[in-house]
């Protein structure tokens, strides 16, 4: 009889998580991405007792990740969950542009095995380091029966990857899932499910160009008192193929950055139109001149319009 899939796929991408500082009690003048994945995963002496891959992907900051590494981290998800004996895939990632790599994979590969992305808001050198903690709790969520698609666990909380959102600089449960609430919680190892997985229909890889430098370009700009239409035209100007607003309330925006916004749509350009605020959706009305971008982020809103240009 043919065993079940057991083995864990730990990919590396820098980050806090990998993370080293001078003084252990510096939980913010620390280096990104020092130690690499096969470091990581030997500081979790548990993890031991399940069957382990580690593979380096990139070594970065997460603020700056790109659509090359975006594009080659889906490549090797992809490669890995193909695999009979893969159970799931872990991703080690920076918190900055988190909520943007979980919604970019699900979007793309919808994957049927779960994918689950750690991170930690203190650096591996801190008195309490939250990374190591993270990372078990992620591979137990990616080794749990009936996982499916991506997720990121952080502080004990599993969120979604089509609704998980920074919300907090510095504490350790900086994350959450705006009205959609947690996924499920890890509870001493046991998981504590209070929604379904993260289900959508994928677009694939096949969609994206090869080269990354030839995916189209989606900006976020912002509305706010005496904003003016100064950056759209130059983003225009500039061969911009997307254009997010981050409007403020219920995705209004102020009347001068509006026209100009109005002025790129009649040129060609796209333009979405999505809240700067944490929570709720953008509902829309009849007359709107710009359409909406629903539940959400302005980062979520960059991707999906993004890949949707892609078509």
């Amino acid at each position: 009889m043919q065993s079940k899939p057991a083995t864990v796929v730990i990919l590396g991408t820098g980050g806090t998580i990998a993370g080293t500082a001078t003084l252990p009690g510096d939980n913010v003048g620390y280096s990104a991405a020092q130690l690499g994945v096969a470091q990581l995963v030997a500081a979790v002496p548990a993890l031991g007792a399940w069957p382990i891959e580690a593979e380096q992907v990139a070594q970065i900051d997460s603020k700056d990740m790109d659509f090359a590494v975006w594009r080659r981290l889906a490549e090797r998800v992809a490669h890995h969950l193909s695999r009979p004996q893969v159970q799931g895939i872990v991703i080690t990632h920076g918190t900055d542009t988190l909520e943007e790599t979980a919604y970019f994979l699900q979007r793309v590969l919808a994957p049927v095995k779960p994918v689950v992305l750690a991170a930690a808001m203190r650096p591996a050198t801190a008195l309490q380091a939250d990374g190591p903690q993270n990372l078990l709790d992620a591979v137990r969520v990616a080794r749990h029966e009936g996982a499916r698609g991506v997720v990121a666990v952080l502080a004990s909380q599993v969120h979604s990857g089509l609704d998980v959102r920074k919300g907090h600089t510095y504490r350790l449960d900086a994350f959450n899932a705006g009205d959609a609430g947690p996924l499920a919680h890890v509870e001493e190892g046991c998981l504590r499910q209070h929604r379904p997985w993260p289900q959508s229909e994928a677009i694939g890889l096949a969609r994206l160009p090869a080269d990354a430098g030839r995916w189209p370009r989606v900006e976020v700009v912002t509305s706010h008192a005496g904003a003016g239409g100064a950056v759209v035209r130059a983003l225009c100007a500039d061969g911009v193929q997307g254009i997010v607003v981050a409007g403020t309330g219920n995705g209004s925006v102020h009347h001068a950055l509006l026209a100009a916004l109005l002025d790129a749509q009649a040129a060609g350009v796209t333009v979405w139109r999505s809240s700067r605020c944490g929570a709720g959706s953008v509902i829309e009305s009849r007359g709107d001149a710009l359409p909406g971008a629903g539940p959400l982020t302005p980062a979520q809103a960059r991707i999906e319009l993004m890949l949707q240009l892609c078509g």
